[in-house]
């Protein structure tokens, strides 16, 4: 069974795991996610363990950093250059970049590059509008979808907050045709202390997270992986496509 849900609202990218997002209008949907979407991280050369890269939750100030693109430049391609918090423009791979972050992060870490990404728990992230809504309403704030980080934001017909749980199994897909682009909705996503942090100061509300606690064990939005690419675009009519029970 297939039926419309809504449709696109906005589209985002993140060239530099947890530097600040890029609003698009259209994007290109590969198997490893939106082109360009976090191809990009700070490692941090001292640790060993599992998880080297270094994100806002350890430094928030990373929030304030912009990757700076080209205008004409193609979606896939990377960003040359960075604006700093005191907007300083440094290149991505220089000395100064690096040696600017290691002071504020307080020990060094080396820019890297990977070709399929560096993801959490998947490649696409997903939240609709009445989540964003139904949060900044328990907390108190007037909340937008930067926090959040998602790729695709999605504006359902359903005002119910916290509706993408019910796509879990099934597959978006984005426009009528048979060979739109679609995603399958993999898993909730759990958040984090990222949710707290404002995109344009850094600072940090601690009742945005307990209000997704509170409301939804901790989830608000989902994960997803691509099952067929294409173009995505805001706008574009979202249909769900639920698996059929044998």
């Amino acid at each position: 069974m297939v039926i419309a849900i809504g449709h696109v609202e906005a589209l985002y990218r993140y060239s530099v795991k947890s530097m600040a997002g890029q609003c698009l209008q259209t994007a290109t949907l590969g198997w490893h996610g939106i082109e360009g979407d976090r191809r990009l991280a700070f490692r941090r050369l001292e640790e060993r363990g599992g998880m080297p890269w270094l994100t806002a939750s350890r430094l928030p100030e990373l929030l304030l950093f912009a990757p700076l693109h080209l205008p004409d430049s193609a979606q896939e391609e990377l960003p040359l250059n960075i604006r700093t918090p005191e907007g300083r423009e440094l290149p991505v791979f220089g000395e100064e970049l690096a040696s600017d972050v290691t002071r504020r992060h307080g020990a060094p870490v080396q820019m890297m590059q990977l070709r399929n990404g560096i993801f959490d728990d998947a490649s696409i992230s997903v939240i609709s509008t009445a989540t964003i809504a139904g949060i900044s309403q328990l907390c108190g704030h007037s909340l937008d979808a930067r926090p959040f980080r998602p790729n695709i934001v999605i504006r359902p017909h359903d005002p119910l907050p916290f509706g993408e749980d019910q796509w879990v199994g099934s597959e978006l897909w984005f426009g009528s045709e048979t060979d739109a682009p679609a995603v399958s909705v993999t898993m909730r996503d759990i958040r984090c202390a990222m949710v707290n942090f404002h995109p344009d100061t850094a600072k940090s509300s601690p009742e945005v997270m307990k209000a997704v606690v509170r409301a939804n064990q901790n989830t608000a939005g989902v994960y997803g992986t691509v099952t067929r690419t294409g173009c995505l675009g805001v706008g574009q009519v979202v249909y769900l496509r639920r698996a059929i029970s044998i």
